[in-house]
Formats: structure tokens, sequence, C-alpha cells
């Protein structure tokens, strides 16, 4: 036994190395990444070798150490636990376990496949494309109908090529394209092992930002301003982020496509090539005819959600309508229709919503009372936001044909119809169409969220994929939101929030985080005075710094108190 491994378990809560004895017959085997098999305080555990020590250079005798049990197989490459080390601290993880679970096979890889890589120059490729490549890399703003095929090809003419996609679909749809292409394809995270052993383009969803990918030339993120692309779940990473990081540390050019550029993307590429579109008339005719139906003369508590220029479409048998509102149930927001009250409950004053058997309902307290309204006794009220359920009796009343309602929550696909109704989940749900309705767009555009105008437009850039016509109601016409999609420039988008949040010292101008659960009253309070803190325990803890590393070490640096459960959200999206 001539050398000692040092192995991180996995093990959730356990952020600490060991060292193990490599048996001379596993020492061809061992080497740094190896997913191994150890003994640990006496149960046999998986973990990842993280380091190879000389016996002679080492503190402790490796006779006395406890041998590697066995070797797993093939995992992550020391290049990605480095980079797992700084996405603990980029998102406040305390821990890189998560980060190397992700970069490392679903399966035991005890062997690799032969390299399968093809010199081959794909046509037709994208000279957008090219020139970022060439010039180290940036944004690349195609309008929602583009086909980023071409682009692929662009940056397979530099070598092994890293895409990542928001979603496992997106990620199958373009691999299926690539191999008819003649290119060798390694679909995450299923063909892990062909990744690692080297193919022509590794892609994938989210996690894919985590694949081996060796020899790595160039990378691709495909939609970088879905939201898809960043992790529910603590730590709440992105995977443009980890790919910008990724790229910088190799040295190799990245370019972020999308319809709709984030200004996290814009300002990231701003020290490369910048954002590259095409010319403007060829980018305004790739995004769908926005139809506005100015509401603002509109008295809320007379008015239904079913506008004209709406019911025109739903009664047109020959067009396929997706009505969009993100409000589920009956009703959630009510007014008399005699006094214009807004209906409260007497006990909390919370607004109260419409049961399926007409009583109203306090959602915060629970208390039930009969539909009659308090201050003037009247029993007609107004739906100012109805939820889904009654949006979809009033579609069927004004469209005299079958309305189908969809949800996330629905397992089954919904069924064949000429008019959907649902929350966001129906722009996933339901194929193409003719016309993608948003009811209720200020709820969107207006909503309390720091990012919720580039929010907005990217549900207008899902609608156009699915739709010729976006049909949007709103009583703001003139937000910045519906001009950038009206004209086909979400650059008006992107000025607008430069603007406010460089003056307001929000991302990418700043760093912010949300820490809540039990005990993080204790964990906040051990903060420097350069993290603001606000709120409280009730309703969560808002943290700001002046960067990420900042607030990510301060984080990181503070005990978690004895059966806490805190929760640390870095750059969550909602905000």
């Amino acid at each position: 036994m001539g050398t000692i491994a040092r192995v991180l378990p996995n093990v959730t809560g356990l952020d600490k190395s060991f060292d193990y004895a490599i048996p001379d017959g596993l020492a061809d085997a061992v080497r740094v990444g190896t997913v191994v098999r150890v003994e640990l305080h006496g149960r046999r555990i998986g973990g990842w070798v993280t380091e190879i020590l000389d016996v002679a250079n080492a503190a402790v005798d490796a006779e006395s150490l406890k041998p590697i049990a066995k070797v797993t197989g093939w995992g992550p490459s020391a290049e990605l636990f480095e980079l797992a080390e700084w996405a603990s601290v980029r998102w406040a993880a305390r821990r890189s376990r998560p980060f190397l679970v992700a970069a490392s096979p679903l399966r035991a890889v005890p062997a690799l496949p032969p390299q399968r890589r093809s010199a081959l120059a794909l046509a037709p490729a994208s000279p957008a494309t090219t020139d970022l490549l060439e010039a180290g890399g940036g944004v690349l703003r195609l309008p929602p109908r583009s086909d980023v095929l071409p682009a692929v090809r662009s940056a397979l003419a530099v070598g092994p090529t890293l895409v990542v996609t928001p979603t496992v679909a997106n990620a199958r749809s373009l691999a299926t394209r690539l191999r008819r292409d003649g290119a060798s394809v390694a679909l995450m995270p299923d063909d892990w092992a062909a990744a690692m052993g080297g193919v022509d383009v590794v892609i994938g969803p989210r996690s894919a930002a985590w694949a081996p990918c060796p020899g790595l030339s160039s990378a691709l993120v495909i939609d970088e301003h879905d939201e898809a692309l960043q992790e529910e779940r603590a730590p709440t990473w992105h995977a443009r982020d980890v790919v910008v990081e990724r790229c910088r540390r190799a040295g190799v050019p990245y370019v972020l496509l999308s319809p709709t550029p984030t200004l996290t993307a814009v300002e990231t590429a701003a020290g490369e090539a910048g954002v590259v579109h095409p010319p403007f008339t060829r980018e305004r005719a790739g995004w769908p005819k926005l139809t506005v139906v100015d509401r603002t003369d509109d008295e809320p508590w007379k008015k239904s959600l079913v506008t004209s220029a709406l019911i025109d479409r739903i009664r047109n048998p020959d067009l396929t309508v997706v009505c969009v509102s993100n409000i589920t149930g009956r009703a959630r927001l009510m007014a008399c229709r005699a006094c214009q009250s807004l209906i409260r409950c007497e006990h909390c004053d919370a607004a109260v919503g419409m049961s399926s058997d007409e009583r109203l309902v306090c959602a915060r307290c629970a208390t039930e009372r009969p539909g009659v309204c308090q201050a003037c006794g009247a029993s007609s009220f107004a739906n100012l936001r109805p939820g889904i359920t009654r949006l979809r009796e009033e579609l069927e009343g004004a469209a005299g044909r079958s309305v189908v309602e969809v949800s996330a929550a629905d397992d089954e696909p919904p069924a064949a119809a000429g008019v959907y109704v649902g929350t966001e989940a129906v722009l996933y749900r339901v194929g193409r169409s003719d016309v993608v309705a948003f009811l209720e767009f200020d709820s969107e555009m207006l909503a309390p969220r720091f990012r919720a105008s580039e929010q907005a437009l990217s549900l207008i850039v899902r609608a156009g994929r699915m739709a010729p016509e976006v049909l949007v109601q709103t009583f703001s016409p003139d937000h910045d939101v519906l001009q950038a999609a009206k004209s086909g420039n979400p650059n008006i988008v992107v000025e607008s929030e430069r603007a406010r949040r460089s003056m307001l010292g929000l991302p990418p101008f700043g760093a912010l985080a949300r820490v809540s659960g039990s005990g993080s009253a204790e964990l906040v309070a051990q903060l420097g005075p350069e993290i603001q803190v606000g709120g409280d325990e009730s309703t969560g803890y808002l943290l700001r710094a002046q960067d990420w590393t900042a607030l990510g070490v301060q984080l990181n640096a503070a005990e978690r108190p004895k059966g806490s459960r805190v929760r640390v959200e870095v750059d969550p999206p909602r905000l």
C-alpha cells in the first residue's frame, strides 16, 4: 500500500473527508473522481476520491488506515470537483456533495466505451454563433420561432460541445436531429458513460451543466431565460452560471441563446462579445402577432374576463384557443355588483373566495358564511380575479362549445378540444394552437417580484412558440413588456430593468438570498454588518450583499443551530 486516497463520503450532512489506504490490487483503478466503497463507523458507504496522497508526503501511517473496500467505477473529473467547491460558496451550500451528485452517473460505470468523435463540418451553420465563439463567447438573441440547430452545428466545428436545455424533451429532440446529421451524441443523464468516453455533443437538461465532456471546446445554453434551468431545491444553483464559470476555468467560449435574454446574461456577456441578434426586420418576423386588449376604461366589477375580442376567437370553430390564468379554483377576489365593496372576511379582513356551493370562504382563517354582502346585503358578486374553474363555465357559455380545464396536477393528457383554459401549465400540456390568450396578464407583469417583467416576457415567448397570435388582456397597455413583445425588441425590457436594478442594487448588481425555517433567526444573527438583513423568522429573512462570494462565505461560516431546519435560497427566481 504505497498511496492514500482522501475520500468524501456520499452522506447527507457530512462534509468531512477521510483518508483510506489504496490496496495494491486497486491502485490502477483509483484516481481523483473515482466512486468507491469504504467503511465508516461500522458501515459501508459510497464516496468520491478527492485527492491521491503519496505515503512519503502524508502525515499519517498508511498501515494504520482502513483500506478502500471496493472501486465502484468512474465519477466526476478533477475539474468538476474544483467547480463544485466554487458552487458551494456561490449558492451557500456549505458542502459540495449536491453538485457532485449531479456530476456523477446514475448507475455504476466500471468501464468507459471507446471514444466516438467525428470531425464533421455540419451545415447549415450559424454565422452569428461562429463569430461569437471566435470572439470568446456572448449572448445570441434569436426570436421565439428560430431554430437553434445551426448554432449547435457552429459549436461542433470548434470541437467537443456541451449543450444545456431547459427540459429533457428539448434535449431529446435536439439530440435526435444531431444524430441524423451524423454527430455522436450523449444524452444526459442516461448516456453518462458515453459522455465520459468522448463524443461530439453532450446534451441534456439542467443537470447536464455538470456532465463530463473531455476536451470541452465550447458550451451552449439554450433558452437561457427559462426558469427550468434553476434548481428549485436548495442549493438553488443555476445551470447558466455553472456553464459560464466552467467555460471561464477551461478557457473556452460559451454562447447563451434566448429570444429574451435576462439582464444577468447580458451583463455576464458584457466582458465577452456582448449581445448579437439578427437584423431588426428578421427578428421581428420571428415573434408572434401580439393583440393587446386595452381594458383601461372597463369597470372591473361590471366586466368579466371574457372580452369581446376573446369571444370573437373562441366562437370561431376553425380556431384552437388556449386561455391562460394563473388563478385556480372558482373565485379569489370579489366585489359586490350593487355597492362595489370588496368582499372581505368578517374575522380577519382578508379577501374571500366563493366555494362550489356558493358560500363565501376565507382562505386565511377558514371562516365560512352565506353569499351576502356585509355592506348592503346584496347577493350578486363580480369575480375580479375568477379562478379557472369559474372561467371555464363562463368561456363555455360564451363560446357555445366545450372548454377543457387544464392544471399542473393533471396526470393524463388533456382531451382534444377547441378551447382550453388553465394555469401556466396549459402552455406546456397543450401542443399547437391558433391563439393563446392571457386573460389577466397584469398579475404577471405587475407581480411583486423583481424579475416580474422578464418572467412575463418569457410567457409571451412560450405562447408565441405555440400559436401565431398571442392575445393579452391588460389595464397596462403601455407596459415595457408589451412594447417589447409588440416590436420584437426585448432590449426595451433589458434597458428598463438595468436602470431600476442598478439603482436598487438588485441582481446582477448585488446579491440576494432568502433564509427561512426554524433556527433562521439564530443564523442571520451571526452575519456581519456587510450583510443587510430584513424580515423576520415567521415570514423569512431577506439578505442583501454587494456580491455573491461575500454572501456565500458568510452564510457558510454561520453555524446552524442543533435541530434547526434552515432553508437558504440564494437568488431564488420568484423573489
